[in-house]
């Protein structure tokens, strides 16, 4: 490719803004970047998790998404258990910690049904 690429933002489709960006921040942690309402129909609010490079948009009047239409947001953490812990005494509805082969897992949604993990990558072994 002639130039870098960077995933860097992902629309997350949700029906009411303010609840969403209250989950996110207050309950989730994530960091509140920008929150710009640019005109009667289009407001736009930014949201990045700690240490990601990666942030998610919180928008009206941007997309056709429906509300609660994403699954599979993942987020890498560092202890699958500690974050679980966390995040339940933060009021989250959380799964239990599932291990696999390829890593601990932890699942939750946003009051709309938008889908994500946390995840702990296993170690990976010497030879790939």
């Amino acid at each position: 490719m002639p130039s870098d690429m960077r995933l860097e933002l992902i629309q997350v489709p949700v029906s009411d803004i303010d609840r969403a960006k209250a989950f996110y921040v207050d309950q989730v942690g994530f960091i509140a970047d920008h929150d710009h309402q640019v005109n009667e129909e289009l407001r736009f609010v930014q949201l990045t998790p700690p240490g990601s490079t990666c942030s998610i948009a919180l928008t009206s009047g941007a997309h056709h998404m429906s509300p609660g239409s994403i699954e599979g947001l993942q987020m890498v953490v560092d202890d699958a258990q500690a974050s679980r812990d966390e995040l339940a005494a933060r009021g989250i509805e959380v799964s239990e910690v599932q291990v696999f082969p390829w890593g601990s897992f932890v699942f939750f949604n946003d009051p709309d049904g938008n889908g994500w993990a946390l995840q702990a990558i296993s170690r990976r072994s010497e030879s790939g």
